[in-house]
């Protein structure tokens, strides 16, 4: 999936909010091995490394067109490495910090992602997440409609992008069930106020509907964001746009 920097950035301060609340669960500590999973343009990687004096913080991500933002200097204690986050955590090696903003939901099967994540956090170290309540968010549940409707579904042959994001609860548990020592686990609320719908679809079209546009023929895709945009707009009648928009925050020590 070919990601756009220019157009995920047009939300900038939308985006980075929920990354702010989570580095304020982050411990100040010094002289640690911490890495960032999906870590995107590497930008707000940098506050990371800023927070934590002296250690060697990794960012890594997928996409070639995200890290094409970021900048390694040589020397630096801060660097980027181009890797699948499933790849990264197939390699054996544990850190004090596993840190991830706004990229699990794209990762399959949490059950045992995060039995893996956790695996990689060493004794005495900290996980923070955040992603979006993708089952609770409209915009998500209403792509995943329309892809099921004529002449989407055809096109898609049987594909839907399913949320991999599972309840809070499940979340808190399997933290439990891993042994954590302490935890930190909540839904937070962070409003979008836009001027129409056309600005509400701009703020999807840089992370959910990627995938779905990616995958129509070009004839389908201007008639696929037609409709959206007349379900969207169904959906907020009003003018400006008010969004609740739902993430997960969550922090654990070990």
């Amino acid at each position: 999936m070919a990601w756009n920097p220019d157009v995920y950035n047009q939300f900038k301060t939308e985006r980075s909010a929920p990354f702010y609340d989570l580095l304020t669960l982050l411990k100040a500590r010094s002289g640690l091995e911490v890495i960032d999973l999906g870590c995107g343009t590497g930008e707000l990687t940098a506050k990371i490394a800023e927070k934590l004096p002296n250690s060697n913080v990794l960012g890594v991500d997928s996409s070639a067109e995200m890290l094409g933002k970021s900048v390694q200097a040589g020397g630096s204690t801060l660097r980027f490495e181009c890797i699948p986050i499933e790849e990264k955590l197939k390699k054996d090696q544990q850190w004090d910090v596993v840190f991830s903003n706004a990229a699990l939901q794209w990762v399959p099967d949490h059950e045992n992602l995060f039995l893996t994540i956790v695996s990689r956090v060493r004794p005495g170290g900290q996980l923070l997440v955040q992603m979006p309540d993708q089952p609770h968010n409209i915009t998500n549940r209403l792509l995943a409609e329309l892809a099921e409707k004529s002449p989407y579904a055809d096109a898609y042959q049987g594909w839907n992008r399913a949320s991999n994001v599972l309840s809070i609860d499940r979340y808190a548990e399997i933290l439990f069930e891993c042994g954590c020592k302490s935890m930190q686990v909540f839904e937070k609320v962070y409003p979008l106020i836009l001027n129409d719908i056309d600005a509400l679809v701009t703020w999807v079209s840089g992370t959910a509907l990627l995938p779905y546009l990616e995958r129509l023929p070009e004839p389908l895709k201007k008639a696929f964001l037609d409709d959206y945009k007349d379900l969207l707009g169904e959906h907020f009648p009003k003018k400006p746009v008010f969004y609740a928009f739902k993430r997960i925050l969550m922090e654990a020590t070990f």
